[in-house]
């Protein structure tokens, strides 16, 4: 294994990637890329560019029907096109919609070879993280589910065991679907209460199908958990499982909707917190596969002001050191951001100024988020033989 290269995918053709008048812009990708590039992020010598292929029609077919890949091919050319969730608000067609669907998969795909045949330790793909796709449907602005399609490439490589971890504020309902009753893949999802939020699921006792029991693993969190509770859910949950599991490789999903900014939904992380919980990520890939980690993008809209910042301290935690807090956004970046994003508040550091404190979860308390991480221990970890009561597990 190359001990400290990070393959980092790109091509500017991922922005073609586009829903025009639509929350998921792709200017968000475009920034971030453009902040990383001018912070050095992407100089550094730990870094491998890699530019991806689409991919083929038997990568999306280990996750996607042939039926609903010739629909998405055919929804743009007929003005009248109805069904497979496209043609709707949050799923509009556009000019070349399979083609760029099928790049972005392709370059989670590259991805997950990357760290998989050791070329690199982790690997990043910030335009990805179409959590939402399901195997014929659009759903939630994503069109085909990257994250599964690299699973699915991955288990059929030969991988064993795989945790994917989902931090972002939606819960990774297309992800959890297609492995719900694999045993070989473990889903875990911190995410805002379906009670209130978008895909309404994600539920704590949703634990996996009848020959997967445990491998489904969520956290729904209530409306206005800042950092400090995300993180204490955080890691009162996900080590303990994914250490149960013993992964060969951690897929993670780190949508920057969770940001109090964020226009589409009600939990209150800041830039910091984010940061800390990709460190959080990366160290447990590093203590339970060898580092092996295959990070994408996901949900995010407020385009300036988070995605481009937390998309950049991921890039820097993947690629080597993280970020300092207090570091300054570049001039040049801002400019770009306020040409590109007329009237945006463009922030000046990558800190929104609170540092983030790690609270320690203990049972039996009448916080509503500690009671959220009470249920999700009781419904899943006596299935990976750890105790829902002991904060040590």
């Amino acid at each position: 294994m190359a001990d400290e290269t990070t393959a980092v995918v790109w091509d500017s053709a991922l922005l073609d990637y586009d829903m025009g008048d639509h929350p998921l812009n792709p200017v968000r990708v475009e920034l971030t890329m453009a902040l990383a590039r001018d912070l050095g992020v992407l100089d550094r010598p730990t870094v491998q560019m890699i530019t991806p292929r689409p991919a083929s029609e038997i990568d999306l077919t280990r996750v996607h029907r042939a039926d609903y890949l010739d629909a998405v091919r055919l929804a743009p050319i007929d003005p009248f096109f109805t069904g497979w969730g496209l043609n709707t608000p949050d799923n509009p067609v556009f000019d070349g919609m399979h083609d760029a669907s099928a790049r972005i998969c392709g370059a989670t795909i590259a991805a997950a070879e990357a760290v998989w045949r050791g070329t690199a330790r982790r690997a990043v793909n910030v335009s990805g993280g179409l959590h939402h796709a399901l195997p014929a449907r659009a759903a939630g602005f994503c069109v085909y589910n990257d994250p599964a399609v690299a699973i699915a490439w991955l288990l059929d490589q030969g991988a064993q065991r795989i945790a994917y971890v989902d931090v972002d504020v939606h819960h990774g309902d297309g992800v959890q679907t297609a492995f719900w009753n694999d045993p070989r893949v473990l889903t875990v999802s911190l995410h805002e209460t379906p009670l209130a939020l978008f895909p309404g699921t994600g539920f704590a006792d949703e634990i996996g199908g009848p020959d997967a029991e445990g491998t489904a693993v969520n956290v729904p969190l209530p409306p206005g958990t800042g950092d400090a509770a995300w993180l204490r859910a955080f890691h009162a949950v996900v080590p303990s499982v994914v250490r149960a599991f013993a992964p060969e490789i951690i897929v993670s999903q780190c949508g920057a909707d969770a940001h109090r900014l964020d226009p589409l939904a009600d939990l209150k992380l800041s830039v910091d917190g984010q940061r800390a919980a990709y460190v959080a990520i990366r160290e447990l890939a590093d203590e339970v596969c060898e580092g092996r980690w295959v990070a994408t993008g996901g949900g995010g809209y407020a385009l300036v002001e988070v995605v481009p910042r937390a998309w950049s301290h991921l890039l820097a935690v993947a690629t080597g050191e993280p970020l300092d807090p207090a570091t300054r956004t570049p001039q040049g970046w801002r400019e770009l951001a306020s040409r590109r994003c007329p009237g945006a508040d463009v922030p000046e550091t990558m800190t929104d100024g609170v540092p983030p404190v790690l609270e320690h979860w203990s049972p039996g308390t009448t916080d509503p988020v500690d009671r959220a991480i009470q249920a999700t221990r009781t419904a899943v970890f006596p299935l990976h033989g750890l105790d829902p009561h002991d904060p040590r597990d």
